[in-house]
């Protein structure tokens, strides 16, 4: 990983062409969701760093005032942070967010796809996750990478 100032670059060496990493977490309600279940459809993978953060909110409300349209075309959404069930219940509930949020609390999803390292806000460095979304086809490849999410306009990127 190259580090030029104080620009991160993106952890993450998955590109479009890649095979989707095999993964497996618990949602928000305990139910496990992995690849192997969105087999033959369309996935939007999107990590995001924290649930009901400012930045978050506008990224996870932005895809659901899009969801019909996202249904439309034949995705499906998963929303991925390292979370609790329980936050993550709060975060969905709240918002009435209408795909599933995985709790990735021991960083599994989010170590598979590499969005986890050294960030920068406000001069210190952190570890954190890297606000990416992966846009994945029926056959399980990555069509799309996005690292550069605009977090209110999240759906037109997508789409």
């Amino acid at each position: 990983m190259l580090n030029f100032g104080t620009k991160v670059s993106i952890m993450t060496t998955l590109e479009a062409g890649d095979k989707a990493p095999q993964f497996s977490a618990k949602d928000q309600d305990g139910n496990t969701h992995s690849l192997e279940d969105y087999k033959g459809q369309k996935l939007v993978v999107f990590f995001y760093p924290k649930a009901s953060t400012p930045g978050c909110t506008a990224e996870a409300c932005n895809l659901r005032d899009n969801w019909e349209t996202f249904k439309a075309e034949g995705y499906k959404i998963l929303g991925v942070s390292a979370d609790s069930q329980k936050r993550q219940q709060n975060f969905k509930n709240k918002y009435e967010l209408p795909f599933p949020l995985l709790a990735d609390e021991d960083k599994e999803v989010i170590n598979a796809f590499g969005v986890w390292g050294p960030k920068k806000f406000m001069g210190k460095e952190y570890d954190g996750i890297h606000r990416t979304t992966f846009v994945i086809d029926e056959d399980g490849i990555i069509t799309e990478v996005i690292s550069k999410v605009k977090t209110k306009d999240h759906a037109a990127q997508i789409l």
